[in-house]
C-alpha cells in the first residue's frame, strides 16, 4: 500500500518524520511526505494534490484537525468499497484515527500498525470492531474475495453486533440450513451475502520506466476485452525484477491487488507452449514473463485464457485459476 501523508505544521511534518524512522527500522516502506502550504507557488493546491492522490488508490495520512481532512477529501468520496483509506493523527502524535475505508481499504489495521510505531493511541470506531464482532468485508478482503451483493454486508454485521452467530458455506458443501454468507460462484438470492472466488490473474511485462497510465490504459483494455471486471481478478504477476516499477505499483495500489513475483529461473520452470521472444530471454533471462507468471500465480490447474498481447511497452496475458 502506497502511503502518502499531508501536513499544515511543523510539529505535523515532526509526527511524519518519527512514523517513516519507526518504518525504516523495522524495514517497512514509509509515507511520502508532503507539507502545506509549500515553498513552490506553481506546485499543486492540497485540495488539487489530495484529489490527484485519492484517486491513485493511496493510503492518505493527515496530521492535524479531523475537519480538515474531511474538507479536503469531501468531493473524492464514492464508494466504501473502492474508496482510499484515509487516518488522522493529531499534531502531538497521540491519536491516530481512520476516518474511511476502514475495513475495505485497510485504515483500521493501518492505525493500528501506525499507533504502535509512534506510541500513540488508536480510535476506532466502526461498529463491528468496537463491539468485537465479526465483519464480512474484513472477511472478503482478508480471502481474496469478491463482494457480490454489498446490501448483504449491512444485513450480517447487524447479526453480528447484535451477538448472533454468523454462518458461512461454501457452495459445494451446503449446510441443511439456510446460511448468512456463501462462498460461490454465481448468485443465489437465497443467502443474505454472496461472496466469490477472483477467478482471473493477470501476468504483465514491461519496459523499465513505462509511465503509469499507459500501463494502466493496455491492461484494463485487455482484461476488458476478454470480458473480464478488475474486482474479478485476484493478483498481478510478474518477473521479481519488476517488483519495484513504479507504474506497478501503481495499479496494484490503486485496485488492492497482491503483486506476486518470480525469479527468472522459477518462470523457465513453469510448463507450456508459451510465446517466446528472443529480445525478452536475453534481457531478463526467460523467454517469456506475463504468460508464465500468469500461470504460476494461478496455481495448479489454472489456463492461461489471455495470451500475451503486447503494446506500448507492456505485455499482458491473463490465466484463470482452477475452481473448486
Amino acid at each position: 500500500m502506497i502511503k502518502t501523508a499531508i501536513c499544515f505544521t511543523g510539529n505535523g511534518k515532526e509526527v511524519i518524520e518519527k512514523l517513516n524512522k519507526a518504518y525504516a527500522q523495522k524495514g517497512m516502506e514509509g509515507a511520502g511526505l508532503h507539507m502545506f502550504p509549500g515553498e513552490d507557488s506553481a506546485a499543486p493546491s492540497a485540495e488539487e494534490f489530495v484529489r490527484s492522490e485519492f484517486e491513485r488508490g493511496h493510503a492518505l495520512i493527515f496530521t492535524g484537525a479531523c475537519g480538515i481532512a474531511v474538507r479536503l477529501i469531501s468531493g473524492c468520496v464514492r464508494d466504501k468499497l473502492t474508496d482510499s483509506p484515509v487516518i488522522v493523527i493529531d499534531d502531538a502524535g497521540s491519536y491516530v484515527i481512520p476516518i474511511l475505508s476502514g475495513h475495505a481499504g485497510g485504515a483500521n489495521k493501518l492505525a493500528v500498525t501506525i499507533a504502535s510505531l509512534i506510541g500513540a493511541i488508536p480510535v476506532i470506531t466502526t461498529s463491528t470492531d468496537v463491539n468485537g464482532a465479526f465483519s464480512a468485508d474484513v472477511f472478503a478482503a482478508e480471502n481474496g474475495l469478491r463482494i457480490r451483493n454489498r446490501d448483504g454486508i449491512r444485513k450480517v454485521s447487524a447479526k453480528a453486533i447484535e451477538g448472533k452467530s454468523v454462518t458461512i458455506s461454501v457452495k459445494d458443501y451446503p449446510p441443511a440450513d439456510p446460511v448468512d454468507i456463501i462462498i460461490a460462484d454465481e448468485t443465489d438470492s437465497e443467502y443474505s451475502l454472496l461472496l466469490s472466488p477472483r477467478s482471473y490473474v493477470i501476468g504483465v511485462g514491461t519496459r523499465k520506466g513505462i509511465d503509469a497510465d499507459i500501463f494502466e490504459r493496455n491492461v484494463m483494455s485487455t482484461i476488458q476485452g476478454a470480458g473480464i471486471t478488475i474486482d474479478e481478478v485476484y493478483a498481478l504477476a510478474t518477473i521479481d525484477i519488476k517488483e519495484k516499477e513504479p507504474a506497478i505499483r501503481e495499479f496494484t495500489g490503486r485496485y488492492r491487488i497482491p503483486l506476486i513475483t518470480f525469479e527468472a529461473d522459477v518462470l523457465k520452470r513453469c510448463k507450456g507452449n508459451f510465446t517466446s521472444s528472443g529480445f525478452v530471454e536475453e534481457t531478463v533471462g526467460v523467454d517469456n514473463v506475463c504468460e508464465r507468471a500468469a500461470i504460476l500465480a494461478a496455481g495448479c490447474g489454472s489456463k492461461l485464457i489471455v495470451p500475451k498481447t503486447a503494446g506500448d511497452g507492456v505485455t499482458v496475458s491473463v490465466a484463470k485459476r482452477r475452481q473448486g
